[in-house]
């Protein structure tokens, strides 16, 4: 499980069987002081009750995991937002994710 920032939606007219009505999220993976790392990533949104957009700070999970969380399992997902994150410490400093392009 790690932290990331939603930088963007993705919009898909075809999409793979089981993947009806999952939102999808472009996130950017964030190090434990909020600063980019690695490339932005595509993820599904694992629940209707998780409404995220740009700038939202979100916990994922990869691999396995992120196939598991979905309402059909075992679909081709590589990331699954699994929760909104509203505060984060590190150390006791407060974690916030950098902007866009920081």
């Amino acid at each position: 499980m790690y932290l990331c920032r939603v930088i963007g939606r993705v919009v898909a007219t075809e999409r793979y069987e089981g993947l009806e009505g999952v939102s999808l999220q472009i996130v950017q993976p964030l190090d434990e002081d909020g600063n980019d790392l690695g490339g932005s990533q595509v993820a599904a949104v694992a629940t209707s009750e998780i409404s995220t957009g740009p700038g939202d700070f979100v916990t994922c999970v990869d691999g396995r995991e992120a196939a598991l969380v979905l309402p059909e399992t075992y679909v081709p997902v590589d990331v699954a937002i699994i929760g909104f994150v509203e505060e984060a410490t590190n150390r006791g400093a407060l974690v916030r994710p950098a902007a866009e392009g920081a």
